[in-house]
């Protein structure tokens, strides 16, 4: 039986818009991209140019540092554009589309050759760090998530539905390098899931954060000084289980549209790095809408011309806010908008109503008070309000002494959420990662 790991602190929060469960289809677009941003400790080099051929699963850049490890195209065609910013950064590699979605063949039978061989290896991260995998270092255990617990995030059951087998391969050859800790959620019922095979299964029950693979480590096993583990995400568990059944790639995943901006939230089966326009086209209200890559907590602006982030397993839509006018502002009563103290009114209606929030702050970053507050809903064993302190100050050994190697900017979303001092806690921790890692390379 697995075991149950209970969650108490954290904070659930019932957005308008959660995507239906049915699955469209939408058109493909002429032109996908891959983006070296959505890999982050990468330092990219460009191995194709304008005018290359590609097929699906050849690649378009790899990592200086580690050129084994590769980020390929999503589809066969002709790279478009090599797009790039200030001081040449590299912001993306465009392709094409041919139509034809050939498939560069992969058959190798060693499990970690044909992880970085596929592109897969570049969608696994580490701690600490939380930065693309380093492949000379040998994991102490690979964890993997299925399920997120963040506001109208994908349900990965149903995403599941059809992929079990593609699913149980994909961890059962992840298990050759090390082994696997599968975290699901109590509201789970799959067996493909309670029941998988090759790894151990761990329940959590709580509110979110319990879905973020950060806070499942803390509870399972810990991250010492010197120790790696990585994280996959599970729908990439599935892609590397199609290509170990083909030895194709495939990087189709099915992804939430949701939000309260959305006219029809639903499912729709799309590649990675395809172009936003197709799902938003008619679907997203006219006005003021953020559109962002992921889901409002951990999630990236965009604009309806992005591209899907490689990570992404939602695309939502909320309001921006700027023209927002409140009479009377914060004096009113306040039925309709959310607030974890009783000072709005709209706790009497429970948990079971829905909120339209936007993306104002509603206030300005002011002096940190040490309230306590993040550590209501901070479900890990850190003191997350000293742990940003130490961060912002500077403090090396006090960062490793409070755990820093253990986490994550989006394990601390929930606490930007609540901060009432309007920190960027998931920019800080981003940083405080940053110089970490060049104090110890």
């Amino acid at each position: 039986m697995a075991k149950v790991i209970k969650l108490r602190k954290g904070l659930d929060i019932n957005l308008k818009g959660k995507a239906a469960k049915e699955t469209a289809s939408v058109e493909c677009p002429g032109e996908y991209a891959l983006c070296p941003e959505d890999f982050t400790g990468l330092k990219p080099k460009v191995v194709v140019k304008e005018g290359d051929v590609v097929k699906a699963g050849d690649a378009l850049f790899v990592d200086k540092l580690h050129p084994e490890v590769c980020f390929v195209s999503p589809v066969s065609g002709v790279v478009s554009q090599v797009e790039r910013g200030d001081r040449r950064k590299l912001l993306s590699v465009r392709v094409k589309c041919d139509m034809k979605f050939e498939s560069k063949v992969f058959k190798t039978d060693d499990v970690k050759a044909l992880l970085l061989e596929s592109g897969i290896f570049g969608m696994i991260r580490q701690r600490p760090y939380d930065t693309v995998a380093n492949p000379d270092e040998t994991p102490k255990a690979i964890h993997v998530s299925a399920f997120n617990s963040m506001p109208l995030a994908q349900d990965f059951e149903y995403v599941l539905n059809g992929q079990e087998a593609e699913f149980q391969a994909g961890l059962s050859a992840l298990s050759k390098i090390a082994p696997v800790n599968l975290g699901v959620s109590s509201k789970q019922s799959a067996k493909a899931l309670t029941e998988a095979k090759d790894c151990t299964v761990y329940v959590f029950d709580g509110p979110a954060p319990a879905g973020n693979v950060g806070v499942q480590i803390n509870h399972i096993d810990p991250i010492n000084k010197g120790e790696v583990v990585w994280t996959l995400g599970a729908e990439e568990v599935i892609m590397f289980g199609r290509i170990l059944k083909t030895g194709k790639v495939d990087y189709s995943r099915t992804i939430a549209l949701a939000g309260s901006e959305v006219k029809a939230p639903k499912y729709y089966k799309v590649k990675v790095g395809q172009k936003l326009s197709t799902l938003l086209a008619g679907q997203v209200a006219e006005g003021d809408v953020r559109v962002i890559n992921g889901n409002p907590m951990t999630g990236v602006k965009t604009c309806k011309d992005g591209f899907l982030a490689a990570h992404a397993t939602e695309v939502t839509a909320i309001p921006e806010g700027a023209e927002a006018d409140e009479m009377l502002g914060w004096i009113m009563p306040r039925f309709s908008q959310f607030s974890t103290h009783r000072s709005y009114f709209s706790w009497l209606f429970g948990s079971k109503k829905e909120y339209v929030l936007d993306s104002r702050i509603k206030g300005g970053e002011r002096h940190m008070i040490m309230s306590g507050e993040y550590d209501k809903v901070f479900p890990m064993d850190i003191y997350a309000g000293y742990l940003i302190k130490a961060i912002i100050t500077g403090d090396i050994d006090r960062q490793e002494a409070l755990g820093i190697y253990e986490v994550a900017p989006e394990d601390f979303a929930i606490a930007e959420f609540v901060c009432s001092s309007k920190l960027e806690l998931q920019r800080i921790v981003r940083e405080g990662l940053d110089i970490l890692k060049k104090e110890n390379a």
